[in-house]
């Protein structure tokens, strides 16, 4: 209940127009001071959750081993992290393309779903609180890459769940 009280805030804070992406080049020490704050480590504990729910808990901690195995008493970069993951989903998804859309764009989608009658439609738009018109940029080309998850009658979430990628504007 707190770290999802903690999310909510961190989201309020991120979809304002003056918020900033979870990973971005620096040129000062004050610009590193202002990355890590609650939205950076709270936005990116979620994120890493939506990864393991979509990759699956043994893909993604087949993935962490990878990574620790690999950077083990190194240094590392967040591409490293999405490389290791790469290594175990072997091209059947780039975690890194997925990822980067999440890290490097400020705020995160609305998605809006539509049915009409056996069709399902998905639409993803940025989502902003409060458009402060002297700060305002226009966001027209974020486009995340969302993983869905969704049940059926003939599946629910105690024997499977069914999992869809929205990379684009919209899809069915």
């Amino acid at each position: 209940e707190d770290f999802l009280n903690l999310i909510f805030k961190a989201m309020m804070k991120d979809s304002l127009n003056s918020s900033h992406p979870v990973s971005a080049t620096v040129q000062s020490s004050e610009q590193i001071e202002e990355m890590f704050d609650a939205l950076s480590y709270i936005k990116g504990a979620s994120l890493l959750l939506m990864l393991k729910h979509y990759l699956t808990k043994d893909v993604f901690q087949a993935g962490i081993q990878v990574y620790l195995h690999n950077h083990n008493y190194g240094s590392a970069q967040s591409d490293d992290l999405w490389d290791s993951m790469n290594e175990i989903t072997n091209g059947t998804l780039d975690v890194k393309k997925l990822m980067k859309t999440w890290i490097l764009h400020k705020g995160f989608p609305l998605v809006t779903v539509v049915r009409k009658g056996k069709i399902i439609s998905v639409q993803q738009d940025k989502f902003l609180c409060h458009v402060e018109p002297e700060n305002w940029t226009s966001d027209a080309s974020y486009l995340w890459h969302i993983p869905l998850t969704y049940v059926t009658s003939t599946c629910n979430f105690t024997h499977c769940t069914n999992a869809y990628l929205l990379d684009q504007k919209s899809g069915m």
